[in-house]
């Protein structure tokens, strides 16, 4: 149900979308994937393994920010709450 380009560049456009919404679509998995690792040690109430997951998730939010996926503080806020509840288990 998705509206049927006509002009050739409506065409380009439209394949152009679907390229970019494919490749931020895997970007933000990716984003996802690493919170949900650190999330399962916090989980596991490993402090040590959710401190070295989310040092590994840390930099690949900050890509997701300078890639224009997420916003600069919607990262800043997921990397805040994950911190405090790893914080919460290590003491």
């Amino acid at each position: 149900a998705t509206p049927v380009a006509n002009s050739p560049q409506a065409r380009k456009r439209a394949k152009q979308a679907d390229v970019r919404r494919n490749h931020n679509a895997s970007l933000r998995s990716r984003a996802r994937t690493y919170v949900k690792k650190t999330l399962a040690a916090i989980a596991a109430g490993e402090a040590q393994a959710a401190t070295d997951a989310l040092r590994a998730a840390a930099p690949i939010l900050d890509g997701m920010v300078t890639k224009g996926i997420y916003k600069k503080n919607k990262c800043a806020r997921i990397k805040s709450r994950l911190n405090a509840r790893i914080k919460a288990i290590a003491s």
